[in-house]
């Protein structure tokens, strides 16, 4: 059995953030065996890479950060657009040019006063790093760039032919976004469904949204070898200062497919190292030879 279309050459879609998945996507995929007949469930959605690639018949998607589900519903609904954030960026780039980068303060408190979706695309490309960071009020506060001519005619389509694909992707299908905590998702799952994890990394995501502890990603491990149905979890194996002992601890016994992986994204260079990327998989559920750490 196979997955359902994968697109021929992985594209990214409109949201960037830290770990996104996008080179990752052909191993990851071309790794799992499922069906299609359930739900494609990730409870972990982030920049929702690795789902717009696959592009299954039904999902459901969750995140506890409302804005990045917030996008992917105002897409869905047509609230935001190729064209309606064309006029948004065409807009507000000439302003930031113009100002400066007190301009992307000013944007940077009016989103966090009312969460507008266009905002924070804006907010997403013309950070530092492209870093997605909020305080512990929920308050988005990465610096700027220092680039105020971001937003040039080229990155601008660039961003915007990113939201018509997952436009079109969006057309017909039965998916869900919702925000919700990852306990109340995996509680909803049926035995045909597929659960596809890429949860903050142990001792490296702390600040994406909400804080990640050790006896998070414990409990979160726990829970997905007792599902009813297959699962796949990214998770990084080392780096070339240390090992990861969270994924012997629990999953010694599960198939394992690995490959070196670099980091564009960051807040600081010691998240932009190469490193060992592993992708745990269900028993039964890997789509070649299982391989054993």
């Amino acid at each position: 059995m196979t997955l359902p279309k994968v697109c021929p050459k992985p594209k990214a879609p409109p949201i960037k953030s830290q770990g996104i998945k996008t080179k990752l996507v052909p191993l990851i995929l071309a790794s799992i065996k499922w069906d299609g007949k359930g739900r494609w469930i990730e409870p972990f959605l982030g920049s929702g890479s690795v789902l717009f690639n696959l592009q299954p018949d039904r999902a459901l998607l969750s995140d506890t950060n409302r804005h990045i589900i917030g996008i992917y519903q105002a897409i869905q609904t047509g609230e935001l657009s190729s064209a309606s954030l064309r006029q948004y960026l065409e807009r507000e780039g000439k302003k930031l040019e113009s100002q400066g980068e007190d301009y992307y303060y000013q944007v940077r408190e009016r989103f966090n006063e009312s969460g507008n979706p266009f905002d924070f695309v804006f907010l997403n490309r013309a950070s530092f790093n492209g870093v997605i960071r909020f305080n512990s009020k929920g308050q988005f506060n990465v610096p700027f760039c220092k680039k105020v001519d971001r937003f040039r005619q080229a990155y601008i389509t660039k961003i915007c032919n990113q939201v018509a694909w997952v436009s079109k992707i969006l057309q017909g299908k039965d998916w869900t976004f919702i925000v919700q905590d990852w306990r109340e998702m995996l509680a909803r799952v049926m035995p045909d469904d597929f659960v596809y994890l890429d949860p903050p990394y142990v001792d490296r995501h702390t600040d994406y949204f909400n804080h990640w502890s050790h006896a998070d990603a414990d409990e979160l491990a726990e829970t997905i070898k007792n599902l009813s149905c297959g699962f796949a979890y990214s998770m990084w194996k080392k780096n070339k200062y240390r090992e990861n002992e969270h994924l012997h601890q629990h999953f010694s016994r599960y198939p394992w497919i690995t490959c070196n992986h670099y980091y564009h994204v960051g807040s600081t260079e010691d998240l932009r190292h190469a490193m060992e990327e592993a992708l745990i998989i269900s028993p039964g559920f890997l789509a070649f030879t299982e391989n054993y750490p």
